[in-house]
């Protein structure tokens, strides 16, 4: 590797690491000004205030990971244009294919580790943000609570009307069992609520319909605590919980929630798509900032930031839009995460065929 090849290696990500120490600080700053009389009013302590913004970084830094890169690359390549450092490697017989190289390979180290934070670091911290969040700032529900529908197991369908998370009970319960498509038997019961010094479900107002081929079977009581295949609050998972699962955790829970008939399982899939789709966003940012800054423009390298923040931005907007999509329609997962790398991705071809001549 040649010396060119370091010093662009090492001015790509000396300036991603600047960008990221300049802007997270003013990013806490921002969102503490913002909800400085929410800590106020809920007194919360200076300890759990320090963790929330220990989380914050991670939080933040992932959300806007995009436009770091952006104004990165272009900041520094500006800097070699305006230098005309890029006109004489290119006069030198450096082909422009051969000048991405070291790019591309910086754009590696850090699409690994946004990977290894996205799957492993942000995750974790991700839990005691949102966690702080709907305790503190907004005290919404952080669960789906109304009408809840659920396959436990192949056999047997759960639905509660409604379920409170806090008393871990739930109203109108309904289990129905089913062999070979046939219904067996249906439990229902007017409430139902874990019992943590028995460690067993209690039933109100419990009834029992089996069905025979001699005909219908039918028992009642008052109250009936037993056991079922399924834990009180796999009701209602929280909204967020598949931010907060790591590689491995994150599978199983889509399968279950997959096989459970989860109403959210769009919303757990575009988790599990962006966070194999983000890192490769490091590669076609990359080439966009090479491609619009890699020459001198009138108006300097301010010309050259303005338009990486307006795209950087964009991307961010259409990453969000395309969320919105998944989240609020049936609209694919898959092409939620992946189509603002694609779009973005002609947009690099272009502009590179475009700097090229």
């Amino acid at each position: 590797m040649k010396i060119i090849d370091w010093y662009i290696i090492k001015k790509y990500l000396s300036t991603f690491v600047v960008m990221i120490l300049l802007f997270i600080p003013i990013g806490v700053m921002v969102d503490m000004a913002e909800k400085i009389d929410k800590f106020k009013e809920n007194e919360v302590p200076a300890g759990a205030i320090l963790n929330y913004y220990l989380d914050f970084t991670w939080y933040f830094g992932n959300l806007l990971f995009p436009i770091f890169l952006f104004l990165a690359v272009i900041w520094f390549t500006s800097k070699l244009a305006n230098n005309t450092e890029i006109i004489a490697l290119l006069s030198s017989g450096i082909s422009f294919s051969r000048f991405l190289r070291p790019y591309f390979i910086s754009a590696g180290i850090v699409a690994l580790f946004s990977f290894f934070s996205g799957m492993f670091i942000v995750p974790k911290s991700n839990s005691s943000y949102n966690a702080f969040h709907y305790k503190y700032i907004n005290k919404k529900s952080e669960r789906q609570t109304k009408n809840l529908y659920k396959q436990i197991n192949p056999k047997e369908y759960i639905f509660v009307s409604s379920y409170d998370p806090i008393r871990k009970s739930a109203n109108n319960f309904t289990l129905e069992h089913f062999e070979e498509n046939l219904m067996t038997f249906k439990i229902q019961a007017s409430s139902i609520r874990w019992v943590d010094k028995d460690s067993v479900f209690r039933l109100s107002a419990y009834s029992k319909r089996t069905f025979t081929d001699e005909g219908e079977i039918y028992l009642r009581k008052s109250r009936l605590d037993t056991l079922f295949d399924f834990k009180i609050d796999d009701l209602s998972p929280v909204n967020y919980k598949a931010e907060t699962l790591t590689f491995s955790p994150l599978n199983e829970f889509i399968e279950n929630e997959r096989e459970g008939g989860s109403v959210m399982i769009n919303s757990h899939l575009l988790v599990r798509h962006k966070r194999w789709s983000l890192p490769f966003s490091a590669f076609v940012l990359t080439l966009i900032g090479v491609s619009v800054s890699s020459f001198k423009r009138r108006g300097g390298m301010g010309v050259n930031l303005a338009f990486g923040i307006s795209l950087g931005f964009l991307f961010i907007f259409f990453d969000k839009i395309f969320s919105v999509l998944v989240n609020k329609s049936n609209f694919s997962p898959f092409l939620g995460a992946w189509l603002p790398i694609v779009i973005f991705g002609v947009l690099a071809i272009f502009l590179l065929r475009r700097a090229r001549r």
